[in-house]
């Protein structure tokens, strides 16, 4: 018999409770799968859930995760490692499974290299975790970041404004190139590729003059050239160490309204791609890696992350998984560009 606890950390994305349900319906009969409640901060604080197949009826429909979730990090808690160790003792934890993007899974590859049984699953909707194709929650967070920018283009149109469009993407603009591609933004930035602010105005200016209106779709994570860092709340940093970002559409609809005087607007998109019901491409995936996450655990092959390589699920190295981080390559922004203008 083994007890096997579950934690999403980290961002909500659609997809984490298709990912529990997974796992919770892999099971095998004899063994226990715990929920800790709020990430790597219910790891700390003791806080667990017993989840059997009711707990998890129908939840891979909903968005967010029934586990809650945090930005915790135990190794810039006092005494946080020590804690959370424990509490895996007293609970009698055999193995842990840590849904979650970079921060999250570097923190359970940490408690791997100290002895304990961790199994990764990746979770971004920036889809930046590497050697990974894709994360559950990407694919739902495009679709909606597309949608609002085919709405935007109706209203752009008609007053022959330039409309500024925030998405999310701190390091990689995989939302925001992919949306501004499906939906046909006149202009697509990215952290990236970063361009001068003369670059944005020329190729907009042209736009204008034969078109009279234009989208933008820009990652929260761009900055332009002549800025020495990022536009967010800097006086905010999460355990970490991110700043807060959000801003950068307003920035640039500003000072292009300055220095072109064309009619600008921003809208920023923010947590509105994470919420909501998942794609069912993102269910699929989702339950395909709790399902893949559990099979490790049965065969006790510890400190491994599932990954989708094609249409299969693979298993690699924990550490592979938070080597670096997936960025948009070249070849890829330069299709884009085809359609910029």
């Amino acid at each position: 018999m083994l007890r096997i606890a579950i934690l999403t950390g980290g961002g909500d994305c659609p997809g984490l409770n298709a990912v529990i349900r997974g796992i919770v319906k892999a099971r095998r009969e004899e063994d226990e799968v715990i929920g800790i409640k709020r990430g790597w901060k219910g790891a700390v604080e003791g806080v667990y859930v017993n989840l059997s197949d009711d707990d998890v009826e129908g939840i891979h429909l909903l968005g967010g995760t029934i586990l809650g979730t945090s930005r915790v990090n135990p190794f810039t808690v006092k005494n946080g490692v020590e804690k959370a160790e424990n509490n895996f003792r007293n609970a009698k934890i055999d193995a842990l499974i840590a849904i979650g993007g970079d921060d999250t899974l570097s923190v359970a590859a940490k408690f791997s290299s100290k002895g304990l049984k961790v199994v990764g699953v990746p979770k971004t909707i920036d889809n930046d975790v590497s050697n990974t194709d894709y994360t559950f929650g990407f694919h739902t967070a495009v679709n909606v970041g597309a949608d609002a920018i085919d709405r935007l283009q109706s209203t752009a149109k008609s007053h022959e404004r330039i409309m500024f469009v925030e998405l999310m993407g701190r390091d990689a603009g995989w939302i925001t190139v992919e949306a501004g591609l499906a939906a046909g933004a006149h202009l697509i930035l990215i952290p990236e590729f970063p361009r001068t602010i003369d670059e944005i105005i020329e190729i907009l200016d042209k736009r204008m003059k034969t078109k009279r209106y234009a989208v933008v779709a820009v990652a929260e994570g761009f900055k332009p050239t002549e800025l020495e860092t990022v536009v967010g709340d800097k006086t905010t940093v999460d355990a970490f160490g991110h700043i807060r970002l959000g801003g950068i559409a307003h920035y640039l609809a500003e000072i292009v309204e300055q220095k072109t005087g064309y009619e600008t607007r921003s809208v920023v998109l923010g947590h509105l791609l994470r919420g909501g019901t998942p794609t069912a491409f993102d269910r699929i995936l989702g339950t395909r890696y709790g399902v893949e996450a559990m099979k490790l655990v049965q065969r006790g092959d510890f400190g491994r992350m599932v990954a989708l390589r094609g249409n299969e699920i693979i298993s690699i190295p924990l550490e592979y998984g938070v080597a670096t981080k997936k960025v948009v390559p070249y070849e890829y922004y330069k299709l884009a560009e085809m359609f910029f203008g």
